[in-house]
């Protein structure tokens, strides 16, 4: 059975991944299969500091997350398949699903290259039935 939430239940789910997050939490983006969630990850391409509050209240169901400063020289050459969220600490928050659209995070383009920079051009996140 699916589940349907009021706009306020949604609401609350996503501002937790907020609280989750914390100050100055990282967007990783990575290439390969992504693991179980929170499971060992394959080869990190870039690392991006989220912004001190990571996101606003969510509203209508969906967590639009504040600018997030560009990765200018990446970790290694690939194709971005996945993200992970975490604490400023490193502790896993969330992993999802990396495209050039439609995804929760979108990126300018999927290949990476050593060095090169990597860009988010946006990042939400919208709870079931929204």
């Amino acid at each position: 059975m699916t589940l349907a939430l009021s706009t306020s239940a949604r609401n609350g789910l996503l501002d937790a991944i907020t609280t989750a997050i914390g100050s100055s939490g990282f967007v990783d983006i990575y290439n390969g299969a992504r693991p179980a969630s929170g499971g060992a990850a394959t080869t990190k391409l870039a690392h991006l500091p989220l912004s001190a509050t990571a996101a606003p209240a969510a509203s209508g169901g969906v967590l639009t997350l504040n600018a997030i400063t560009n990765d200018s020289s990446a970790d290694a050459t690939g194709t971005a398949t996945w993200f992970r969220v975490t604490t400023s600490g490193g502790t896993f928050v969330i992993d999802g699903d990396v495209s050039t659209s439609g995804s929760d995070l979108n990126l300018n383009t999927t290949s990476i290259v050593i060095g090169g920079p990597v860009a988010i051009s946006s990042f939400t996140i919208t709870a079931p039935n929204a």
